[in-house]
């Protein structure tokens, strides 16, 4: 199954779910908990209001090579949503993408995702405690802060 397949299937629209597709084309779901959403809504909203010159973004789908896998939060500045913004899937990541770890996340599949997204593009790959603390990554090393947009909090309340 492909992402498109994915998004027209009747089936498969309303359920409750974060899905990806692994490489195989294979479905993988993941249950959300409240505290989830609430971080997930927090970080784009405080992405909107400090950045100017592009948009934030919720659930933004990523073409990679091991499968299309869903930012929960993201920024894409407005040349990269020319080119973006009318894709089933992103086949350039946004420059920010934001992991929010759920309960059945590995310290693996993030890592994995995250260099995912550095291999799609994306110059900072975000990931959020189940705490609300924030850990900001470049491909090459952990970082203090965002470069990208130094004042974000360091954690979400």
């Amino acid at each position: 199954m492909n992402w498109q397949e994915l998004c027209d299937h009747p089936g498969l629209g309303n359920l409750p779910f974060k899905i990806e597709l692994n490489e195989k084309g294979q479905i993988v779901m993941s249950p959300v908990k409240v505290y989830h959403s609430l971080y997930q809504a927090e970080i784009t909203y405080l992405l909107r209001s400090m950045l100017k010159g592009g948009k934030a973004l919720t659930e933004c789908a990523v073409k990679t090579r091991k499968g299309t896998k869903v930012a929960d939060a993201a920024w894409a500045s407005s040349k990269r949503l020319e080119r973006i913004r009318h894709e089933t899937e992103c086949s350039v990541a946004p420059e920010i993408c934001v992991e929010v770890i759920s309960s059945g996340n590995t310290d693996d599949e993030i890592k994995e995702k995250a260099a995912l997204y550095f291999e799609t593009g994306s110059q900072e790959v975000w990931i959020c405690k189940a705490d609300g603390t924030l850990d900001f990554y470049s491909a090459e090393r952990k970082l203090a802060h965002s470069v990208l947009v130094p004042d974000f909090p360091k954690k979400i309340e």
